[in-house]
């Protein structure tokens, strides 16, 4: 299968904002940063200290950026930016598509379909790699929406590093497909499980955009 239709967008500096959800992380860091540049003239400690900090500052608006996307067309598409790390079967029909976001990937997630959102439930649990099998039993976000495929199930899992999931929207909420609905701090997966009898559009190994990578096939 082709992965050029999957291919990430070149976002604009102009057309990219920070996430919200990032200002816990991100002010300390800027300020720090800010402060020893203003000081390195004067000391050198400050002046020490003013290239890590003005480095983990850059890095951390990378991380916490928030691209505008043009919303794809079709039934289910990606809620993550990142990898398919692996596609499985379940027991009740449906099919578990598993996306793994990386630190370097847009950690916003996105509604995979329009409706309105009947669940959200925060359920406490470790912080193993997300790639690591045990990582089903994460820290994690359990997310319902009633669409026209009927009940669709989203999981946000925390990682290793990422132990704060930030949800948008609450219970109650109707969302267009494409919606930002949350936030996770660094490596982190996202599961989504696709109704009996939806066929999935992507392989393993393969590169997803949120809001642009179509999962479903016609």
């Amino acid at each position: 299968m082709p992965h050029s239709q999957t291919s990430a967008p070149r976002d604009s500096l102009v057309s990219v904002r920070l996430a919200r959800g990032a200002s816990p992380w991100l002010l300390p860091t800027v300020a720090t940063a800010a402060l020893s540049l203003a000081r390195a003239r004067r000391s050198g400690a400050a002046k020490a200290v003013a290239v890590p900090a003005t480095a983990l500052a850059a890095g951390m608006l990378w991380f916490f950026r928030d691209p505008e996307r043009e919303i794809a067309q079709g039934r289910v598409i990606s809620p993550a930016d990142g990898v398919v790390q692996s596609i499985m079967p379940w027991k009740d029909g449906r099919t578990r598509v598993a996306i793994f976001m990386s630190p370097l990937n847009v950690h916003v997630n996105r509604a995979p379909l329009a409706g309105t959102v009947t669940s959200v439930e925060h359920i406490p649990g470790g912080f193993v790699p997300a790639f690591n099998k045990e990582s089903e039993n994460n820290e994690r976000v359990v997310w319902h929406f009633d669409t026209e495929l009927g009940d669709i199930e989203m999981i946000q899992i925390a990682g290793a590093v990422a132990r704060r999931i930030v949800p948008y929207i609450p219970q109650g909420t109707k969302v267009e497909q494409g919606d930002r609905i949350g936030l996770i701090r660094f490596g982190s997966r996202v599961d989504l499980y696709l109704p009996e009898g939806v066929e999935v559009a992507v392989e393993v190994g393969q590169k997803t955009v949120a809001g642009v990578t179509r999962l479903d096939r016609d």
